[in-house]
């Protein structure tokens, strides 16, 4: 499904040369502004470092408007074209490696990449940091409604947040931010909860809905503030973590309310239903069959595993029976996704307290004290610190490794394969740095693989973040929750569509205007340059307000003939959004 929607997409662009820029961000007191020409192409750029983030000022730009044999080395000695967060530069590999003939074939080599990239997202989240954070809140003894809206948004959240940091970073690819937090709002709510709707028809909780949309449109408006205001200050950067404890906070109290009227009404319950579900839990649910049949497959006599039986039995990505029962397509994509599993199997560390043993595996659980920091180390900043040459001799990489090995050996030999040490809780906080930045690091190379596929498509970085980059991380969501509505859990489902894009929206903006201003910008720039950046604003926005208004007309319920409405909402914005990228609809048209 996404290699088709990224395929059509990139045949659509490539009859499209318009170039929109949604925003530019820059440090407050001055920039850096040239003149440039380069073999008869002249443009205006502006000095690398000096603050300023406009997609459409990116000088690499105009790179496809040189011949074939120029193109080279107009990369290499151009700074925007090698100002790349990730550890490959996409501009020289494009155009120094590959002749102007095979360009298709580098494009073609870029969308499976992004692709796999995606998968990567998608697999060390759900997998791997969720199941972290899952454990720390259960350190920490945090109720279900703190957990959902803290860590579990995180996890949930943990793609599109990094997606945008990421983005933010960079000063070509700040467009990217916006459009992929806006396009991934208006997909979510329209799309994903459209097809919850039509898949299982439900009465939605008035109450809770009615807090999401309200959250959910503050923000929206707040945002949609900033960029008509252009510029972003300190204080309300950090309003947007305030606003996001807001929210956290009101959730609580209401639950606290309900739960005390409840017991008020009916007494005290032996039990506590969670009022925050995510599919991750009802996947639990779903397996606990499963896992009660394959029980049956366990010795009836106790047999004691060696240590390398231990070790190669947790590198097993897939259990035999389970791949019997399973499609071919299902075999297939695992396939694809068995060196990625692997990979974070031997770097990740995973605490289950669920389980018995919590997980505990002596052989693994050392490996991961050496991969787990050299892994931190490696992929921070492209790899930067850890090729760092102490006094221009040693390398950090290999202090890390030493000091790892001596911490292995002392945990290996001072534990047991049966029982967990009593501080294996340390191991959970290990695998949520080491996921977080595996992440990060599928989320740059997203981020520069979108910006390599607008400078040879001439394609704004407002539409790659609204379609591919939002598409990306969002598929997920449509296929989960429409798959927990078609159980009969279409209250799950919605509640799921609205209570990630809020976090996403006031972390993903927040933190990543943030970590601007701690690099030096005192305040950031918020410039809209062309229509499309309002009409992804307006469609949002009348998006959230007729779901406020349509709604509780409805008697909250949402019917097959609203989750119609919805998809043909989206529909109709994406179309208006790609005419106003390739130059049909402007503002004289108006």
């Amino acid at each position: 499904m996404k290699h088709l929607i990224l395929t059509s997409f990139l045949v659509v662009a490539l009859c499209g040369s318009h170039h929109v820029a949604c925003l530019e961000s820059s440090q407050l007191g001055g920039t850096s502004s040239s003149h440039h020409v380069w073999n008869n192409v002249s443009f205006i750029g502006t000095q690398p470092f000096a603050g300023i983030m406009k997609g459409a000022a990116d000088e690499c730009d105009v790179v496809m408007n040189l011949s074939a044999n120029q193109r080279c080395e107009f990369v290499k000695n151009t700074p925007d074209c090698s100002r790349e967060d990730g550890f490959i530069n996409y501009p020289r590999f494009t155009f120094c490696q590959f002749s102007p003939r095979l360009l298709p074939l580098a494009i073609t080599i870029y969308a499976v990449w992004l692709l796999f990239l995606f998968l990567a997202l998608g697999l060390a989240a759900s997998k791997f940091f969720c199941p972290n954070l899952s454990a720390i809140s259960s350190t920490l003894r945090l109720t279900h409604n703190v957990a959902g809206v803290t860590f579990l948004a995180l996890g949930n959240g943990a793609p599109d947040v990094f997606s945008a940091m990421a983005a933010f970073s960079r000063p070509q690819t700040a467009g990217l931010a916006i459009g992929a937090l806006f396009g991934a709002g208006i997909f979510v709510t329209t799309v994903v909860a459209g097809s919850v709707a039509l898949v299982k028809p439900f009465t939605v909780a008035s109450r809770p809905f009615l807090r999401d949309m309200v959250f959910y449109m503050a923000a929206v408006f707040w945002t949609f503030t900033i960029l008509y205001k252009g510029h972003i200050a300190l204080a309300e950067a950090l309003g947007y973590i305030g606003l996001y404890m807001v929210y956290v906070a009101t959730v609580l109290i209401s639950a606290y309310i309900y739960n005390y009227r409840k017991r008020s009404i009916i007494g005290p319950t032996p039990a506590h239903t969670p009022d925050l579900l995510t599919s991750d839990e009802y996947s639990e649910s779903l397996n606990k069959s499963i896992q009660t049949y394959d029980d049956e497959y366990q010795p009836l006599l106790p047999h004691t595993l060696t240590t390398s039986q231990i070790f190669l039995g947790s590198l097993k990505p897939v259990d035999s029976r389970k791949w019997r029962r399973k499609s071919w397509g299902w075999r297939l994509l695992k396939v694809v996704k068995i060196p990625l599993e692997v990979l974070l199997l031997l770097t990740v560390p995973v605490v289950d307290p669920d389980k018995e043993d919590h997980n505990w595996n002596r052989p693994l659980n050392s490996l991961h004290i050496v991969t787990g920091p050299l892994v931190c180390i490696l992929t921070f900043n492209a790899g930067q610190y850890g090729l760092y040459r102490i006094q221009g001799g040693f390398p950090v990489w290999a202090l890390v490794v030493l000091i790892g090995v001596f911490l292995a050996a002392i945990v290996f030999c001072s534990t047991t394969n049966e029982q967990p040490p009593p501080y294996h809780f340390l191991f959970s906080l290990l695998g949520f740095v080491v996921s977080a930045l595996w992440i990060n690091t599928a989320a740059s190379e997203v981020v520069s693989v979108l910006h390599m596929l607008g400078i040879v498509f001439s394609l704004s970085n407002t539409v790659l973040g609204l379609t591919l980059l939002a598409w990306g991380n969002s598929i997920g969501d449509l296929f989960s929750d429409t798959l927990i509505a078609r159980q009969g859990y279409p209250r799950m489902a919605i509640s799921a569509c609205f209570g990630g894009i809020i976090f996403n929206m006031l972390f993903g903006v927040g933190l990543g205007c943030l970590l601007q201003m701690f690099g030096g910008h005192h305040e950031v720039k918020f410039e809209p340059e062309g229509l499309l950046c309002w009409i992804l604003s307006g469609a949002l926005g009348l998006s959230l307000v007729l779901s406020f208004v349509l709604v509780p007309l409805q008697c909250f319920h949402l019917t097959r003939a609203y989750g119609i409405f919805l998809i043909v909402f989206y529909c109709v914005f994406l179309l208006v959004a790609l005419l106003t990228e390739f130059g049909k609809i402007h503002l004289g048209t108006l």
